[in-house]
């Protein structure tokens, strides 16, 4: 670090952990409402699935890195901010909405945009707005009153939970919940049968927890000059976007590796798979339905602490009380969005 700042090292384990899941995305099909829509309309649960071998290997290798030393999960947000159930289910169901009809998510859109879609691209750029609208704009006075954010000195997982009740450590509990997630997804058939699925469903594992990982020793290394944070696509796109344009917010950090990581990898492997074309928005409704569920995203991606990606996997990989609430309150809030594009709320 006399040599190379903080600020890069953050970003280069952003850029290189963000690429993997970039290339998941476009090569293993990683992509949350994909995986609700494919299950609610499409009869096909393989993508799903594919969230249970994700956890199975963030929940696993997080916990075992944890009881070696080499992650302090306390130092994370999840952790180390008192959960506030209310902005889970609220927060989690206003993404989960806006997700719908934006039809992706801001990773989703990432990954998009690094296959050439351009309707992606202005998805991306009104969650970045909408979420420094919500995180310190004009909406921060109302969240700050509304959702506090109070440090916490005191684990707040389910891990945890169940050592001090079962009077095991926090490594047993987790271990036997991953491996829950792990026969939950190996149950079904046609999934079993996938390996390039399987395969990278642990590889986005991987790089979930080996971004804490990396950010957990960068943070000892530096002296706490950095904080111990994982992948996640709400507040992370805003500020790469004034860094792009500023060099600001913060300067280069791991947020901005995080995000290019990802835009990397997705071009990489739409570049692999021959599926790399230009596309452009050719319906002004359609467009002004992506902006409008971009900004719910952005809103309720900052109110709940994380998006699809940031409770839905860094977050249950390190097992917060937060996660499968907001990840629950997501799927509803999409499942929603979805009946309303598709089934137009029609009686069946």
């Amino acid at each position: 670090m006399e040599v190379i700042p903080v600020g890069a090292w953050a970003a280069l384990i952003g850029l290189i952990t963000g690429c993997v899941l970039g290339l998941a995305a476009r090569l293993g099909d990683f992509c949350a409402l994909g995986a609700i829509e494919s299950a609610m309309y499409g009869g096909d649960q393989r993508r799903l699935r594919s969230w249970g071998i994700v956890l199975a290997t963030g929940i696993a290798s997080t916990y075992l890195l944890a009881a070696m030393g080499q992650i302090d999960l306390l130092k994370t947000p999840y952790h180390g901010l008192q959960w506030n159930p209310l902005a889970s289910i609220l927060g989690g169901g206003l993404f989960g909405y806006g997700m719908a009809l934006a039809g992706n998510c801001g990773f989703g859109a990432l990954a998009r945009f690094g296959g050439g879609d351009l309707r992606s691209l202005v998805v991306v750029v009104v969650i970045s707005i909408f979420g420094f609208v919500t995180l310190s704009g004009p909406l921060s006075p109302l969240r700050d009153w509304a959702f506090p954010q109070i440090p916490s000195d005191h684990m707040q997982g389910f891990a945890h939970l169940g050592a001090t009740y079962l009077g095991v450590s926090p490594l047993v509990v987790a271990l036997v919940i991953a491996a829950g997630f792990a026969l939950w997804s190996l149950s079904h058939g046609p999934f079993r049968v996938a390996p390039r699925r399987i395969g990278w469903a642990m590889a986005v594992g991987l790089a979930i927890s080996g971004a804490l990982w990396g950010m957990s020793l960068l943070n000892t290394a530096s002296f706490g000059a950095v904080d111990v944070e994982g992948h996640t696509f709400t507040a992370p796109l805003g500020r790469t976007l004034m860094w792009v344009m500023t060099s600001s917010a913060g300067g280069l950090s791991f947020s901005v590796g995080s995000v290019l990581g990802v835009l990397l990898g997705a071009f990489l492997g739409s570049w692999r798979k021959g599926t790399f074309r230009w596309e452009a928005c050719e319906d002004p409704r359609e467009l002004g339905r992506q902006v409008g569920g971009a900004a719910l995203m952005g809103i309720g991606g900052v109110v709940a602490l994380g998006c699809s990606v940031g409770q839905g996997a860094t977050a249950f990989s390190t097992l917060a009380y937060s996660a499968p609430v907001t990840l629950a309150a997501i799927v509803a809030g999409a499942a929603l969005g979805l009946r309303r594009l598709i089934a137009g709320f029609q009686p069946d």
